[in-house]
């Protein structure tokens, strides 16, 4: 074994990459295989590697606890088998909080125990846009607090985006005609025109995306990976059975180092209809087995709900808009249930992209109060199509300001999450409220406007109250404190909350 050892500092829950060089004769997206095992004290993880053209091939390994680390490589390529180092991993520097994990079975939070509240936006296509379009779309998520960015990997086809791309994932043999009627492709026909060497990869296609995916980690931002959908002139909604786990591995390999990756198996998997519920788990599988790090796994549903209890799940990704139903999802499945697609505020035809801001901000709330997580999307016409939930931009709408209002309200609530809570107002209101029990209770009037609400918190305790206008974004507080049987005078207009924190005595 040719063994280095390295002075390199690598920190806790960043990147150590490894580069070697090897043959580019052949085919080595086939003919080479490349795998790392790295040692910590009594732990070993494997890792695999991937080719990245030129002859060079690269390892990318995320390290989660400090100390040294020792690495050897195996290959059947003699070239790359048997490199060896170490390198030393430190401490995470500020704004470095790790991968996100699912806790308290329905919430999430960051590797160093950080709650991580999710408030989340979808830009499927932004990273198939021009470079100004995308830099632009990365100084709106600067300031927009977002914490969650669905994307594809795959160039979509569909309605107000229909640009083609620069790059694609496999390298272009043909190219086809760009207009489509996306119904043929869910009746099962195969675009015709389009040709791609499927036994191979593009690097520029891939070192593109990677490079976004870490401009979102640099902003604190999680990319939700989506990893196939329907909506294709190109054929990759229909590849074989081989191609798609070829494709699956080399993602994972490529981007699993990246700490605020997630993993949605497909945008609206229903509507693939080449592809089987046997397809669907197969590729959870593949994932689950290939990330050494565990990164959050899910489905996103167009009518059909996937069966989010199978162990390969860890959070629900779901389109619906009813989001009252988000507790019966927790019940049903114990897990987090995210709503990523509840609507979009905009004005374009469909009823699904014309909600306005009240309506997107109302439903965030009715998510959150019945203790889950929601998702946001923006599709106002633009003379050039293009719309936020496509291809990025600039925000145009209103609800993202409130979003922002709401994230900082949950930041500021219960570590452990908002729970649904029954019997903490009259239960004749109907009125939902989510909390801690004993210590935090959020109650949630929607398009109501009662004038006023009796509040029943457990007997001998008192609560500090703040009035919360969601749309308009203030905060007052109660004069008086709050205890078992008190009446809370309201605004008596819509779109209010009510937020009691237990006082505790000072001992």
């Amino acid at each position: 074994m040719n063994v280095t050892d390295s002075t390199e500092t690598v920190e806790q829950w960043d990147i150590f990459e490894l580069a070697l060089h090897g043959s580019a004769e052949g085919n080595p997206y086939l003919d080479v295989e490349l795998t790392a095992q790295f040692a910590y004290k009594h732990r070993m993880v494997e890792v695999d590697g991937f080719y990245d053209g030129n002859g060079i091939y690269h390892i990318r390994f995320m390290p989660d606890a400090p100390g040294t680390w020792r690495y050897f490589t195996q290959s059947n390529l003699n070239a790359l088998n048997g490199a060896g180092g170490t390198f030393t991993c430190v401490a995470p520097t500020p704004g470095n909080p790790g991968p996100v994990r699912v806790s308290n079975t329905y919430h999430f939070t960051y590797a160093d125990g950080t709650p991580y509240k999710q408030v989340g936006t979808t830009c499927y296509a932004w990273t198939h846009q021009s470079d100004e379009l995308e830099e632009q779309t990365l100084a709106t998520l600067r300031s927009a607090q977002f914490n969650k960015l669905r994307m594809c990997i795959f160039p979509k086809h569909y309605l107000f985006n229909e640009n083609e791309p620069a790059l694609y994932p496999f390298p272009c043999l043909s190219r086809g005609s760009s207009t489509w009627d996306i119904s043929r492709i869910w009746a099962g026909e195969t675009p015709r025109g389009w040709s791609f060497d499927f036994s191979r990869f593009d690097p520029a296609f891939f070192q593109h995306l990677e490079r976004r995916v870490a401009d979102l980690m640099a902003l604190g931002i999680e990319a939700d990976i989506i990893l196939f959908h329907p909506y294709d002139r190109w054929g990759f909604a229909t590849m074989d059975a081989g191609t798609d786990v070829r494709y699956l591995h080399y993602v994972v390999a490529r981007l699993a180092a990246y700490r605020n990756i997630w993993w949605s198996m497909a945008n609206e998997y229903d509507l693939l209809k080449q592809k089987t519920m046997a397809d669907w788990d197969r590729f959870f599988r593949i994932v689950q087995e290939h990330d050494p790090y565990q990164h959050p796994r899910s489905i996103h549903n167009w009518v059909a709900f996937y069966d989010h209890a199978k162990p390969w799940v860890t959070h629900l990704s779901i389109q619906r808009s009813d989001l009252a139903q988000t507790r019966t999802w927790r019940e049903q499945y114990r897990k987090p249930v995210v709503v990523d697609e509840c609507g979009y505020e905009g004005n374009i035809p469909p009823s699904w992209g014309n909600i306005s801001a009240e309506e997107m901000v109302h439903r965030f709330w009715e998510g959150t109060v019945n203790g889950g997580y929601v998702g946001h999307g923006e599709t106002f016409l633009h003379p050039e199509d293009i719309l936020w939930w496509a291809k990025g931009g600039v925000l145009r709408g209103q609800s993202a300001p409130r979003l922002a209002f709401l994230r900082r309200i949950l930041e500021d609530s219960p570590a452990a999450g908002l729970d649904p809570v029954d019997a903490v107002l009259s239960s004749w209101t109907g009125f939902p409220c989510a909390g801690q029990q004993h210590d935090y209770y959020l109650a949630y009037f929607g398009r109501h406007q009662p004038a006023q609400v009796t509040v029943h918190v457990p007997q001998d305790e008192q609560y500090r109250g703040e009035v919360i206008d969601t749309w308009s974004m203030t905060v007052t507080p109660l004069e008086e404190s709050i205890g078992c049987g008190a009446v809370v005078q309201l605004p008596g207009k819509p779109y209010q909350a009510l937020i009691m924190r237990r006082i505790y005595e000072a001992r």
